[in-house]
């Protein structure tokens, strides 16, 4: 059995036998509590306390506290119960007398916690008289009184041989028992002590399944999950059995019954069949944590055998009712690898009605699910070039009244839709341009702007969109003391206005803010309100406006007039702005206006590169989803050479294929060599034992197995191994103690549960007794240091996701780089191997380490198991043989933030 060691908070002085014993002798029932917990803590660092058993019997048995009856049950529990001879301490009588009186208390709670005490005593001569007693409880008229009688029965059985007939006793509670939790136990208990009368029971009862209890039910499933292991030919039976159970009125033996399922008989029909019982309780449990372990579920299904569940994608698109958002998330994910062609149009036409839905209704999370329904329609029109063009008409039918975020998803549909679809190019621009003056943000204006000045193409288009550009901006030039909205707002109305009170306003007509204006040159009102960046993405427009009109028009003295307005709308740009534009957006205006004016290769340079830059990085993200398909369906293909197993001529102690098993496909000697990276040296040579551990860390849980070798001649007993941890936090489970025979091993197994993403020291020491039990040594144990990158994992987000997340988190951890390396993208990969992160800009790491670029920038993100997000951006530049710049580290916690810092802090060369 395994302990957890709690250490006592805000200790003094440890408290020497003679006080406690006066404590426990004169105290109130407070006093004996306190000094009841200072026992059982000295006790469980090592310490018998011999000389308290008769005080404790004396004066704690008596009392009729609960909180001492609990601390006496944990007492004896702990305490040495045999002599020096091997023999039951004389002492222990009066104990078992108690725990006879106990077990005939009036009170059921009672009887019921002096049987659970009993299944973590295993002396034989302790437990011999109570047998009688015990015996006697699994008749009892209270049902929680017979279920904890069951695994006391259970307990003795297994370590005694004090009730020879418990698997006749455990079928006569099972005939005679109308209660469904003491039926769930007897049958769990049955199944453990005598597997042929288990499924002769089960054999027998199995057709009246719905008339069961539910927790019998789900005793049923777990006996059909241990025993298909041993007893393959069963399978059959099991599986129709299952497909019965998976029609319960409980979700939770529905869930249970598909999971043994898929495990048991993991055939086509049958996987279909876990995967529609999967979705109906995502559908139908209110619990949002239900629903997303249920979809999931069908996630890990369908990443086994893709492409067999796409019948079940609206069952799955029904979830989307539900108003949580992570659920949403969750069910749009999974309807996307779910998706085909003969589906794309039912689900689109959903996403479109749930779009429409988002503009009609106001909740907090409403902006996030439209954002994330906007992504599943891009990811689709992408996908299945036949609903692309309704798809955009609808989102630029709703592009002015998105959000921001939703806008700029939009926008980068476009952009991609565009680049891919040629034969919708026209279509599109000549939306664009009708919609132009419906939007009202900068950041939506630069996408937009991009797409104009890329792909008007011929003359027509040009001139459309040179006349939207100009009806956005106004008359010229842009000055603010004879501005267009100035004008409009001082002509408003100065007649005096009466409130409901009776009162006069004092809001002056100057100081109202004039929509009106703002609506009607939306270009003109941002730029006036200093958002310069996008003044210079409308200077590159007009810039390749006027250079492709010269090429198509044959009109020089329009091209003409069209270079003049240009050149007069940046020039009063930077005359408007004065010293309030940044360095960057002056520059590129000024660029604009030096290429208008002078023209020449740089105009040919203008036109192209652009354009080049983005197909570029068009075809990289197409080319990673790619990759990114075709290793998922590597994961999940079987080798044409893979020999082929028969249950029936293999071992029968070997498990069948599960869907999760058929998943991974790792080599033997990789494992091997991954898992000897994970050892490491406890305690040296030349000491008594000797031990080493392997670490590896799995979800919320550090795992130590460690190996213990006895190098001495002597037997060593109640060994046991302690771990602490250097986080307050965590959890650490104490094992049991062993006797180790003189050399020889021994393997123990302790587990620290963890909550944080933060580097942690384990440290501890290894406690045995030698030829006596008074006296124990102690051997300190080394130090072991568990790295806040076994928790991080590469992940992937949108340009827009990591936008969102880097404005949202508040820590930032700055780390300055100087570090002597012959190539940006060669430090740049060092990073992504020692922070686990991935690499969210493609060109970053396109070329080979010998580049000759002299700065560098890029987007990285990770993800714990705990689900904390960690985001970076580095920037870099070349400066003679040093790689000098910055790192800054945003994330949710400030634990990490630092602890990734540190390891880019300790790279080889920093400063």
């Amino acid at each position: 059995m395994d302990y957890t060691i709690v250490p006592e908070v805000g200790r003094g002085t440890q408290l020497s036998a003679e006080e406690l014993k006066k404590q426990l002798e004169k105290g109130s029932d407070e006093d004996k509590i306190a000094a009841m917990r200072s026992i059982l803590t000295q006790m469980l660092n090592g310490d018998p306390l011999p000389s308290l058993l008769m005080h404790i019997i004396r004066f704690v048995m008596p009392s009729r506290s609960k909180k001492l009856k609990k601390m006496l049950f944990f007492y004896w529990e702990v305490v040495p119960k045999l002599g020096p001879d091997g023999k039951l301490k004389h002492e222990m009588i009066l104990v078992c007398n108690a725990i006879r009186n106990d077990l005939q208390h009036p009170n059921e709670y009672i009887r019921g916690a002096t049987l659970r005490f009993l299944t973590k005593i295993h002396e034989v001569d302790l437990l011999e008289p109570l047998i009688p007693t015990v015996r006697q409880c699994l008749e009892n008229r209270h049902a929680y009184v017979r279920k904890n009688a069951v695994f006391a029965v259970l307990s003795i059985a297994k370590h005694t041989e004090l009730i020879p007939d418990a698997d006749e006793l455990l079928i006569q509670l099972l005939e005679s028992e109308s209660d469904g939790t003491c039926r769930r136990n007897a049958f769990l208990a049955l199944s453990r002590l005598n597997r042929d009368a288990a499924y002769a029971y089960f054999s027998k009862h199995f057709t009246e399944l719905a008339q069961l209890d539910d927790s019998v039910q789900l005793a049923f499933i777990e006996f059909i999950r241990t025993d298909a292991v041993s007893h393959p030919d069963h399978v059959p039976s099991y599986t129709r059995i299952l497909g019965e159970l998976l029609q319960s009125g409980s979700a939770t033996v529905q869930y249970d019954a598909a999971s043994a399922l898929a495990a048991l008989n993991p055939t086509p029909i049958v996987l279909t069949e876990a995967a529609a019982k999967y979705v109906s309780i995502a559908v139908h449990e209110s619990n949002n944590n239900i629903k997303i372990v249920a979809l999931k579920r069908v996630e890990a299904l369908n990443s086994a055998v893709p492409g067999l569940f796409s019948g079940v994608i609206m069952d799955v698109l029904l979830v989307l009712s539900t108003p949580d958002v992570d659920v949403r998330k969750q069910a749009l994910s999974l309807a996307l690898d779910l998706v085909t062609s003969r589906t794309v149009e039912d689900v689109i036409r959903l996403l479109k009605k749930e779009l429409a839905a988002t503009m009609q209704t106001n909740y907090d999370q409403n902006a996030e699910y439209r954002q994330a329904i906007i992504a599943a329609i891009h990811k689709c029109a992408v996908q299945f070039r036949e609903v692309t063009n309704s798809v955009v008409d609808l989102l630029l039918e709703f592009l002015g009244d998105f959000n921001t975020e939703s806008a700029v998803e939009v926008v980068k549909f476009i952009k991609e839709v565009v680049a891919v679809f040629p034969k919708l190019r026209k279509e599109i621009m000549a939306k664009l341009v009708v919609i132009i003056n419906s939007i009202q943000s900068s950041s939506v204006f630069l996408g937009v702007l991009w797409v104009l000045g890329e792909y008007s193409l011929d003359q027509e288009d040009i001139e459309k969109t040179w006349i939207a550009l100009r009806g956005a901006i106004g008359p010229l030039p842009i000055r603010t003391d004879a501005d267009p909205e100035n004008e409009e707002a001082a002509t408003e109305s100065t007649k005096p206005r009466v409130l409901a009170d009776g009162t006069y306003a004092t809001e002056s007509a100057y100081d109202a803010p004039s929509h009106e204006a703002s609506a009607k040159y939306p270009l003109r009102h941002l730029i006036l309100k200093g958002k310069y960046f996008m003044a210079g993405a409308l200077a590159a427009a007009f810039t390749k406006l006027v250079l492709r009109a010269e090429k198509v028009s044959a009109h020089k003295s329009h091209v003409n007039g069209m270079r003049a307005e240009a050149v007069l709308a940046m020039t009063s740009i930077l005359r408007v702005s004065e010293s309030s534009i940044d360095q960057d957006s002056y520059d590129r205006i000024y660029s604009c206006i030096q290429v208008l004016l002078d023209g020449g290769v740089v105009a040919d340079t203008f036109l192209e590169e652009s354009h080049k830059a983005f197909d570029y990085i068009t075809a990289q993200q197409r080319e990673k989803k790619a990759e990114a398909e075709r290793s998922k369906q590597e994961a999940s293909a079987t080798a044409v050479d893979r020999p082929v197993e028969l249950r029936l001529l293999g071992p029968t102690a070997a498990a069948p294929p599960t869907v999760a098993a058929a998943s991974t496909d790792s080599k033997p000697e990789d494992k091997i060599a991954s898992q000897l990276k994970q050892v490491y040296q406890l305690t040296g040579f030349s000491d008594p034992v000797y031990a080493e551990a392997h670490v590896r860390v799995e979800q919320f849980d550090i795992i130590l197995d460690v190996m213990i070798f006895n190098q001495t001649t002597d037997t060593l007993q109640n060994l046991a191994v302690e771990f602490f941890s250097s986080i307050e936090d965590d959890v650490v489970d104490r094992p049991e103690e062993q006797n180790v025979a003189p050399m020889s091993f021994y393997t123990s197994r302790t587990t620290v549960h963890v909550s944080a993403m933060e580097s942690r020291c384990l440290f501890g020491n290894i406690v045995y007794h030698g030829k006596t039990a008074a006296e124990a040594t102690y051997i300190i144990l080394h130090d072991l240091r568990v790295n806040v990158l076994d928790y991080v994992k590469p992940a992937t987000a949108s340009e827009t996701e990591f936008r969102s997340m880097w404005t949202v988190f508040e820590w930032e951890n700055k780390v300055s780089i100087s570090y002597e390396h012959s190539s940006l993208q060669g430090y740049l990969k060092e990073i992504i191997a020692a922070t686990h992160m991935r690499c969210l800009t493609p060109a970053a790491l396109d070329s080979d380490d010998s580049d000759d670029c002299q700065f560098l920038a890029a987007n990285l993100y990770a993800r714990s198991v705990f689900g904390e997000d960690a985001l970076a951006n580095l920037s870099i530049e070349k400066r003679g043989k040093l790689v000098v710049g910055t790192l800054r580290i945003r994330a949710k916690t400030k634990n990490a933030a630092i602890s990734i810092g540190d390891f880019v802090s300790d790279l080889r060369g920093n400063a």
